[in-house]
């Protein structure tokens, strides 16, 4: 009775994370083609046949990208709210109305021996919101895609077994990249992409006894590099009284790459 996860692709190009327990297997978002998919499922040892259903977080493309294809060719339920499907719907191609399911925020739905939690961030898309699983006493956290963390969202996630935490960007690197102003300005606001130091800060605030691995996940690729991201966060954690390696350790993920399914 053990809940698997795998951060399948995260980055700016695209986002999927896999979680099964043994009578449950769940898609979170699909953000890269139909093909890319099925070669990150091939890494894990996984087939896309036995999903139980694709859960959605909001309609930007790196989340999206391959999800009408997927959802049709393995006949999948999807779950959403409903102004992610509004907004999605133009861009994902036609899905067949018996697959899509309103999963609506600040809401608990049970799927078997898995209990799904969805919970609202701040993002500049339409109504975003990311996912906390339940099994057998277990508690794995995702977050990624908000300008901030605020006090309701820690309590949600709080004490979590695991968590894919975003960590997108050096607030250095952002300042002095190519990007336009109006970009940066985006990136750094409360509706855009939280920054390693500030992730490391919300991190400290909600690792639990429990607490064994947190994933840094959606790290830009132009303003952010792996070993910065842990190395700004371990530091900013460590001034926080907390020391990595010793009570949990931080992982790398990668936008073409699927870590290796971890038991929780």
């Amino acid at each position: 009775m053990t809940m698997h996860m795998s951060v399948l692709a995260s980055g700016s190009t695209g986002n999927a994370v896999y979680v099964e327990t043994d009578e449950q297997a769940f898609l979170v978002d699909a953000g890269l083609s139909g093909k890319q998919m099925e070669i990150l499922f091939q890494q894990i040892g996984r087939s896309m046949k036995n999903l139980s259903g694709l859960l959605v977080t909001h309609e930007h493309s790196d989340h999206i990208k391959g999800l009408g294809i997927v959802a049709r060719k393995y006949n999948l339920p999807v779950y959403a709210n409903e102004k992610t499907w509004t907004a999605m719907e133009p861009l994902i191609g036609k899905v067949d109305p018996e697959q899509k399911f309103i999963f609506p925020m600040e809401t608990v739905k049970t799927f078997g021996n898995l209990d799904i939690e969805s919970f609202g961030v701040s993002h500049d898309a339409a109504e975003p919101m990311f996912y906390v699983f339940h099994h057998n006493g277990k508690k794995l956290a995702l977050m990624t895609d908000t300008g901030y963390v605020s006090d309701r969202m820690k309590g949600i996630i709080g004490g979590a077994d695991a968590y894919v935490f975003e960590s997108n960007h050096d607030v250095g690197m952002l300042r002095m990249c190519h990007y336009p102003w109006n970009i940066k300005r985006r990136i750094l606001s409360d509706v855009g992409h939280v920054s390693n130091e500030d992730a490391a800060i919300a991190m400290s605030e909600v690792v639990g006894d429990n607490t064994k691995r947190i994933y840094l996940a959606h790290l830009s690729k132009d303003n952010n590099m792996k070993d910065l991201a842990r190395m700004s966060v371990s530091q900013t954690l460590q001034e926080r009284g907390l020391v990595v390696g010793e009570q949990f350790d931080l992982y790398d993920t990668d936008a073409k790459k699927a870590t290796e399914l971890y038991a929780i």
